[in-house]
């Protein structure tokens, strides 16, 4: 039987261009690409753009 790990991962795991500055599309797109590259897989996602900011929530499985 296959088994899996899984990661919870949010808008605050993200780091951002500078520490007065909100996190946009590439900084998301850097840290899941990261996660990517150890193994992760974005199995389900939720996004929010609010005003030009990126928000998100979601659920990472690699093989354990």
């Amino acid at each position: 039987m296959k088994k899996y790990e899984y990661k919870v991962v949010d808008t605050r795991d993200v780091e951002s261009a500078g520490l007065f500055k909100g996190r946009n599309r590439s900084d998301v797109e850097k840290y899941l690409n990261l996660l990517g590259a150890e193994g992760w897989e974005l199995v389900n996602v939720d996004f929010r753009e609010l005003e030009g900011d990126l928000e998100f929530a979601g659920i990472m499985k690699k093989d354990a």
